[in-house]
């Protein structure tokens, strides 16, 4: 059962069995577990934030066991990118979206696996599950992590909001096999910060009462969505610690700094009036792929940019969204990020469309410089208002209808099932690097922003 709370009362709390208990304990009064936590306000608090404690390298230890005391990495081969760290191997240095290069230097005993991403969804999927079975008021932000709003479900469940985040922990370790950390307070800012704060495997809390003293001496750059940059500029300012900030008027760090400035006054004092959303409005849809072999051959990442852009029309099918603003990203060899946009006369869905629209982008910058990554995507999302024609070139309509019937071929009979020219000569070079001793297939990632 849940303890009523008085104010001037701490509550105890068993991470082992969920009992609550007025006053402070050294031990449960029920099953004698020694995993307590204490706060005065533990009654009160319903917004969680739960986050899987390094997920992907967590269900990889928990299917192979004789990686339980070894750092690991998921992600691609020496030319890919760091997807995830266990906390063994960030111990090195190791972060997620580092060159894999990069970080097998730092840690050179790590064991790297490539990973499933249908087995890390599917794994989501059933944690997704279990957070709806406490509320149904989740706001997923990745595969892994989410924020809750359990107001109301005492009367429910019959135990405080508190209590059901431990039973959803050790079920989540029980069930599933990994464990997530939890951070409890009265807003989404502070149940994010909370759940950072006790890691892995880790409950932390932040009430009304210390939230503001909690806050005071940390660094601006503590508070989530500020870059170095930006922590640099507002450092430069003699903004150094967000109590700095809270010496500055809302007015004055909007004049500052627009609209960011007034967000991180408002978060400076422990303000966040967002409600936890079930829904959140899709940005942007777009894929990526980094090569074997850094490319300069333009042919050969027209090529590439038809992988891609293929991979971008599919989800933006299945998700019935289309974008009026196309997007490439390119990567050179040597790490810089470039990335050019355009604007269309009309939201597009289709692959051919998109591919078409970037090619003379991805021209203006293939000048002889050598690539390693190159990524397409769609935004301005909207839904699709069919396929159109274009004056200029008669046998897009053509090649629309060829495209919408190939998806359908490809839907009844598998992805091979029809094939472009491209996208044979494509299957084909695979088919001869996968055949040689060190080649490493291509990773190919979907962001849904």
């Amino acid at each position: 059962m849940s303890v009523q709370n008085n104010p001037l009362e701490l509550i105890s709390l068993c991470r082992e069995c969920g009992s609550e208990f007025a006053g402070t304990l050294s031990k449960c009064r029920n099953c004698g577990g020694s995993r307590l936590l204490s706060h005065p306000e533990l009654g009160d608090l319903s917004i969680a934030h739960v986050d899987c404690d390094a997920f992907y390298c967590s269900v990889e230890k928990r299917d192979n066991p004789d990686l339980a005391d070894r750092p690991v990495i998921v992600g691609g081969g020496q030319r890919g990118v760091v997807s995830a760290a266990c906390y063994h191997a960030r111990i090195y240095g190791v972060r997620s979206a580092m060159p894999m290069f990069k970080a097998l230097k730092l840690c050179p005993d790590a064991v790297v696996v490539r990973g499933s991403m249908d087995k890390y969804a599917y794994e989501g999927r059933k944690i997704r599950e279990m957070m709806r079975n406490l509320t149904p008021i989740v706001e997923p932000l990745s595969i892994d992590e989410a924020f809750l709003d359990l107001s109301g479900t005492q009367r429910l469940h019959g135990l405080s909001p508190a209590q059901s985040l431990v039973h959803l922990q050790n079920r989540i370790y029980k069930d599933v096999g990994v464990t997530v950390s939890v951070g409890l307070s009265y807003n989404k800012f502070l149940a994010k910060t909370s759940s950072d704060l006790d890691k892995p495997h880790g409950f932390a809390v932040l009430g009304r009462q210390d939230a503001m003293e909690f806050l005071a001496d940390k660094p601006v750059s503590f508070i989530f969505g500020i870059g170095p940059s930006f922590a640099s500029k507002l450092e430069r300012s003699g903004l150094r610690t967000i109590a700095d900030i809270r010496k500055l008027s809302d007015k004055e760090m909007a004049k500052r700094y627009g609209d960011h400035g007034l967000r991180l006054a408002k978060l400076a004092r422990a303000e966040d009036y967002r409600k936890v959303q079930t829904h959140s409005e899709r940005k942007s849809v777009s894929a990526e792929t980094t090569f074997n072999t850094d490319i300069k051959d333009i042919e050969e990442l027209k090529d590439k940019l038809w992988q891609v852009c293929l991979k971008t029309a599919d989800r933006s099918k299945a998700k019935n969204l289309a974008g009026q603003v196309v997007t490439i990203k390119l990567k050179t060899a040597n790490f810089k990020s470039i990335t050019r946009r355009r604007t269309l006369s009309q939201p597009v869905q289709l692959a051919d469309a998109i591919f078409r629209a970037l090619v003379p982008l991805l021209e203006s910058e293939a000048n002889g410089t050598s690539f390693r990554l190159i990524g397409a995507g769609i935004s301005a999302l909207s839904a699709p208002v069919g396929d159109f024609a274009d004056l200029l070139d008669p046998q897009a309509a053509k090649r629309g209808l060829a495209e919408r019937a190939s998806d359908k071929a490809r839907e009844k009979f598998g992805s091979n099932a029809i094939v472009t020219g491209r996208g044979f000569r494509l299957s084909q070079t695979r088919k001869h690097e996968g055949s040689t001793a060190e080649s490493l297939p291509e990773k190919i990632q979907v962001e849904d922003d």
